[in-house]
C-alpha cells in the first residue's frame, strides 16, 4: 500500500483565503470599477480587517497583480482548449478570434486590467507579466502554423483583434454588434497575407 503524502493544511487555507481576497477584489471591480478596489473594501467583503490583509497581499497592487497573472492564464487555458482548429487557415483564425473576443467581452473589468493601463502607477511583475507572453508566444505559434510568420503580421493580428473588442466593449457593451464583423475582420487580414480561400464571406 502506497502512502499517500501529507497535506500541508496550512498551506491550502492560506491558498483558499488568497482567493477569497481576490474574488472579493474582482467583485468590486465588477461593479464598480478597477480603480474602485481598496484594501479597505475589500477586507469589509471577506471579513477582514484591512491590516490583516498585508499578511496575504503586501499591496493593493499586489492584488492587482495577482489578478493579472490570473487573468492571463485563464486565456490561455481559454486558447488552449481550441485545438485542434479546423483545416481551414481562415475558419481557424475565426475560431481563435472568437474565443478571444468572447473571453474579453465577457468580463470588461478583466479585459481592461489585462490591456489597457487604467490604474495609475500599477505596472504588473515579471512574474505575471510572462503569462500575457505566453499567450502572444501562443498566438505567434497559431499563426506560424496557419502560413502566417511575420511579426508585423502577428502585430496586425492581435491590433485588429483589440479593436474590434474596445468597440463593442464602449458601443455595444453586452451586444454582437461587432462580433458579427470577425468573419470580414478574418478575410481582410486573410487577404492581406495571403492565406488561401474559400473566404469566409461572399464578396459584397
Amino acid at each position: 500500500m502506497t502512502a499517500l503524502p501529507n497535506r500541508d493544511r496550512r498551506a491550502e487555507r492560506r491558498e483558499a483565503t488568497r482567493q477569497e481576497i481576490l474574488d472579493a477584489a474582482w467583485a468590486i471591480a465588477r461593479r464598480d470599477g478597477l480603480t474602485a478596489v481598496t484594501l479597505r473594501g475589500v477586507g469589509e467583503r471577506v471579513g477582514m480587517r484591512a491590516p490583516s490583509l498585508y499578511s496575504h497581499f503586501p499591496s493593493k497592487h499586489a492584488i492587482y497583480d495577482a489578478m493579472f497573472g490570473r487573468a492571463w492564464h485563464d486565456l490561455i487555458e481559454a486558447l488552449r482548449a481550441l485545438t485542434p482548429l479546423p483545416a481551414s487557415p481562415r475558419r481557424a483564425l475565426l475560431r481563435a478570434a472568437e474565443a478571444f473576443f468572447d473571453f474579453a467581452a465577457a468580463d470588461p473589468a478583466r479585459y481592461q486590467l489585462m490591456n489597457q493601463a487604467s490604474i495609475p502607477d500599477f505596472r504588473p511583475s515579471a512574474e505575471a507579466y510572462a503569462r500575457s507572453l505566453e499567450v502572444y508566444d501562443l498566438m505567434r505559434t497559431e499563426l506560424r502554423a496557419l502560413g502566417v510568420r511575420s511579426a508585423a503580421d502577428l502585430d496586425l493580428w492581435t491590433g485588429l483583434l483589440s479593436g474590434a473588442v474596445n468597440q463593442q466593449l464602449a458601443n455595444d457593451p453586452g451586444g454582437t454588434r461587432w462580433r458579427r464583423q470577425l468573419p470580414r475582420l478574418v478575410d481582410m487580414f486573410a487577404d492581406e497575407v495571403g492565406l488561401p480561400t474559400p473566404r469566409l464571406r461572399r464578396a459584397r
